[in-house]
């Protein structure tokens, strides 16, 4: 078996379908209906709230689930709004192995949302998630080959997320490299 970082294999260790469907124009209104609930528990430490992983793509096959970054002025205030975040259907799961992130999950085994929270001072994970969501909605051929992928792998594992997760990591951690050297170049150009 292959060894996997302490925070992807955190990931896997809750079962999970695999579904991976057409892009639907309804999840950016998903997107801001829950990032307004997040508004509402993160208040006064709130910096900003991004839309990312693939449902922030339009026309990218994903998993039907949205994903959410909150940036906040201090991670370790986040915490104490984990009650708030329960109230709205969350599961408060700390760091999960990602140090310095807040992850929280709705929905059990049919997974609705996730919610990466960072520090603004975490800029290698708050740019990272970025520049991929902002490089697969400005490279339509890498998108679709990613989707296309993605659609491959759902069905060879469509009760495994591990097995998923692990047969799309080197197309993911390639292209994460790509947008990152992307981004930096738009960021100046």
């Amino acid at each position: 078996m292959l060894a996997w970082p302490a925070h992807e294999q955190a990931l896997l260790e809750t079962t999970m379908h695999v579904r991976v469907v057409s892009h639907d124009p309804l999840w950016a209104a998903l997107y801001e209906d829950e990032a307004r609930r997040i508004r509402g528990v993160l208040l006064d430490i709130l910096v900003d709230i991004h839309h990312i992983g693939s449902t922030s793509v339009k026309g990218l096959l994903a998993k039907p689930i949205i994903d959410i970054m909150p940036v906040v002025t201090r991670i370790d205030l986040v915490d104490a709004r984990n009650p708030r975040f329960e109230d709205l259907g969350y599961e408060c799961v700390g760091e999960n192995g990602i140090p310095g992130r807040r992850y929280l999950r709705k929905g059990g085994d049919d997974r609705t949302h996730q919610v990466h929270v960072f520090g603004q001072g975490d800029r290698h994970n708050v740019e990272r998630h970025l520049a991929v969501r902002d490089y697969l909605r400005r490279h339509p051929d890498v998108a679709a080959d990613y989707g296309r992928l993605k659609s491959e792998i759902a069905i060879r594992f469509p009760e495994d997320i591990e097995g998923y997760a692990k047969a799309k990591d080197a197309f993911v951690k390639a292209m994460e490299r790509e947008a990152l050297r992307w981004y930096r170049g738009a960021e100046r150009g």
